[in-house]
């Protein structure tokens, strides 16, 4: 047979030791949800094995003679506690670190050569980049003049010792034969 003991006080104010300092020993703690029970509040449960249970509302002592888990009940403090919810945001902010940027040389170009071309006067930039324009043009001017006269060497000697074939021909397609009977 099962025993119950319960104690419920008046919300009113008048003769509340809540906030009293020696009254901290007395608060208890919800054997279902964790949560604090001041002196004059909750219920206690006293099993047949006269082990006592006290529970801050009927819904929690509803909700433990049902054998719920409190871990999967959202409100209590055990689940709160389980998925970290809640927590103080003091305890250790992760800390974020500082890139430093570092001028490094690029392959190909030492970084004194790259401060040297940064420092350089616009004038400078403009004269040194028209010159290389210039010098890049002339030499693609002189390739494209030998490869001309290879191209006309070389077509000149084909057209000299070869009769004139289809590109399908010359790919290796079979060639047509001529009708002769006509």
């Amino acid at each position: 047979m099962e025993c119950w003991t319960t104690t419920t006080q008046s919300t009113g104010n008048s003769g509340s030791t809540a906030h009293h300092p020696a009254t901290n020993s007395l608060i208890e703690i919800c054997a279902f949800s964790g949560a604090k029970i001041y002196p004059g509040k909750g219920k206690i449960y006293v099993r047949i094995d006269n082990r006592s249970f006290r529970f801050v509302n009927g819904k929690a002592e509803s909700l433990f003679l049902q054998r719920k888990n409190p871990r999967k009940i959202s409100w209590t403090v055990l689940f709160r506690r389980m998925h970290k919810k809640g927590i103080a945001e003091e305890v250790t902010k992760k800390r974020t670190r500082r890139t430093v940027k570092h001028q490094r040389a690029v392959v190909g170009a030492s970084w004194e050569a790259i401060r040297a071309k940064r420092n350089q006067k616009p004038e400078v930039r403009a004269a040194a980049r028209a010159a290389a324009l210039r010098d890049g043009k002339e030499k693609k001017k002189a390739t494209d003049a030998t490869k001309k006269s290879e191209k006309a060497k070389s077509a000149s000697a084909a057209a000299r010792g070869q009769p004139k074939v289809s590109k399908m021909a010359a790919k290796g397609a079979k060639v047509a034969i001529a009708n002769t009977s006509r």
